[in-house]
């Protein structure tokens, strides 16, 4: 099989070659006995065209016998199509190739979904995983393979100028189940012992520095058992970076240049630097999340004082309470109807409110159940403030800060799209707004458990004009963590890390209240390794996947990983998980028994 030319690669100036092309047959089209066929394969397509061999009856018969998807290799002589026939849309539409001989390597069934990109769009997901394989043979699919394989390496060029070591660690990790589940991987050497497939390197990059490496980098395969979503895997692949003799800026600039490569490399698109920083706190004021989507506006403003006397006592006693009333306004959507109304209220109704306050400004008056308790003064405050106009709507959230925030930062999304949908709203697809979200807390208090626990992991270092807050008011204590956003979608987040064994020490113990033993025996060796001359370093990773579904302008991971699983975490190519016989679990010293909830 020696091919001359991918199918994509003929031109205009390659007419009387003989050439010879292998792949699968994409369309036959017969046309009064000679066919036309497109041929494809990875780098694209080439019309051949089949005349029949008066004295070749077995060319004859197996051109006959083609179909669809079947695997051919050709050789032939490359023509110029006639004037009329020229295809434009297609790189080798000025040619064709005359058949002289043909091999058939495999002779396609009727696959079970148009290979096609449009028709193959409209295709239910589940079948198209089922049979993921012939789903990548789609143009989109294998374009979409293609730009992952670009952004990584992209990204190892640019870290290998940096003078990054590449190095693998071990994906058989102790388990520390502080963070999300873990999947668990039983010892047969060590019976009722038990690896757990890494969350992330985080603790083997610490000892790297420990070790001098410097500059560590990694494309590295990680694992949550958690419940999936459409940019969340159970495995997946980030990248991890962590170096040494660093600070925040170092970080921010590192980041920035490594952007702006492979937005360049991938894209052709040229991002401005350095990027713009949030504080988490105005963050969540302003846009309701820490990872704002900062291409439109629907910014939220407090109203706290406002409201703190009003006569609508729902507003009042949420402030005397401790809590906020926040509102934003969506411009001119004050149409929104009954069933959109309905659905924006569940989604509230979903992160815990009541209900959703609303009002409307439709025909010169304002609109709701709860404007009769509002005061002049009210509303005006509430005028200046959202310079509301004819036909915009203002949504309220009254509840605890954190609360409040997540409720109007989900609605306000859901009002984007509402707004873009009616062509009011309008976002070009080659915008990107890269954020840094900076200052998080680096501890937050779990009432229901009467506890602290860490922010981003409990290896944050805090800044450090906020050390001595650690014993009086860690609530207060600012973390130097740092999450790269766009458009959105957390990019990935990092954190300068602790580097003293006694501070690392202090945090687990006095802060989050981890038993001395249980600190002993799941971060002892760490602690140990902080003895011995740990360098200060810092780090971060990104999630692969989200990363590369962002450049192809996809709204699932699952669109960008060759064989991703469902939302039930299952490969439906393989039918797994499967279960195991009782021989395998008999060596691994295992019994099962499945729970009723």
């Amino acid at each position: 099989m020696k091919r001359t030319h991918h199918c994509g690669q003929l031109r205009g100036s390659d007419v009387g070659k003989p050439v010879s092309l292998i792949g699968w047959i994409d369309s036959i089209r017969d046309h009064g006995g000679i066919l036309f066929i497109d041929l494809r394969d990875r780098e694209g397509l080439t019309q051949v065209k089949a005349n029949p061999h008066s004295d070749d009856s077995n060319f004859n018969d197996a051109v006959n016998r083609l179909k669809d998807e079947s695997v051919i290799e050709i050789s032939g002589t490359v023509v110029a199509r006639d004037a009329v026939n020229v295809n434009a849309a297609l790189p080798t539409g000025e040619i064709e190739v005359d058949i002289d001989a043909l091999v058939t390597h495999n002779i396609s069934e009727t696959p079970p979904f148009p290979i096609d990109d449009v028709e193959g769009d409209r295709v239910h997901e589940d079948l198209r995983l089922k049979y993921r394989y012939l789903d990548l043979r789609r143009g989109k699919m294998r374009k979409m393979l293609k730009m992952r394989h670009e952004t990584t390496r992209s990204i190892r060029n640019f870290m290998d100028e940096e003078g990054f070591y590449d190095v693998e660690t071990p994906t058989l990790f102790k388990s520390t189940p502080e963070g999300a589940r873990e999947y668990l991987v039983p010892s047969r050497i060590q019976p009722g012992h038990f690896y757990a497939l890494p969350q992330s390197p985080q603790q083997y990059k610490q000892m790297l520095m420990v070790s001098g490496v410097e500059r560590y980098y990694q494309i590295a395969r990680c694992y949550r058992d958690e419940d999936l979503r459409a940019d969340r895997q159970m495995e997946f692949t980030q990248l991890d970076i962590e170096l040494s003799f660093i600070d925040r800026e170092d970080m921010y600039a590192l980041v920035e240049g490594l952007m702006k490569r492979v937005w360049k490399d991938t894209l052709g698109v040229d991002i401005p630097t350095p990027f713009r920083r949030i504080p988490f706190q105005e963050a969540m004021d302003r846009y309701g999340v820490d990872k704002p989507d900062t291409r439109f506006g629907l910014e939220i403003s407090d109203f706290s004082e406002t409201f703190a006397s009003s006569s609508f006592k729902v507003f009042a006693a949420t402030v005397q309470n401790g809590g906020v009333v926040k509102a934003f306004k969506a411009p001119t959507l004050a149409d929104v109807t009954q069933g959109e109304l309905k659905n924006l209220e569940e989604v509230a109704k979903s992160l815990g409110a009541k209900g959703l306050a609303f009002i409307k400004i439709e025909s010169g008056e304002w609109k709701s159940p709860i404007v009769k308790f509002f005061s002049d003064e009210e509303k005006a405050a509430l005028q200046e403030t959202l310079q509301l106009e004819e036909g915009d709507i203002v949504f309220f959230a009254a509840s605890a800060w954190e609360q409040a925030c997540a409720i109007l930062g989900r609605i306000r999304i859901e009002c984007a799209e509402l707004l873009k949908k009616r062509g009011k709203l309008e976002i070009p697809a080659d915008r990107f707004d890269f954020l840094w979200v900076v200052d998080f807390p680096l501890m937050t208090y779990e009432e229901e458990h009467g506890r602290y626990v860490a922010s981003h992991h409990p290896f944050t270092a805090p800044v450090a004009d906020d050390f001595e807050l650690l014993d009086s008011d860690p609530k207060r204590v600012r973390g130097q963590h740092y999450d790269l956003v766009l458009n959105g979608v957390e990019l990935g987040g990092g954190s300068i890390r602790i580097h003293q064994s006694d501070v690392q020490k202090k945090i687990f113990e006095d802060v989050l209240n981890i038993p001395a033993d249980v600190v002993e025996s799941r971060f002892g060796y760490m602690l140990e390794a902080f003895k011995y001359g740990a360098p200060p370093h810092g780090g971060i990773a990104f999630g692969l996947d989200r990363l590369v579904m962002i450049l192809c302008g996809m709204a699932s991971i699952r669109e960008v990983i060759a064989f991703p699983k469902t939302q039930k975490g299952q490969c439906l190519m393989t039918e797994s998980p499967s279960p195991v016989t009782d021989k395998q679990l008999k060596e691994l010293h295992i019994e099962t028994s499945i729970l009723e909830e």
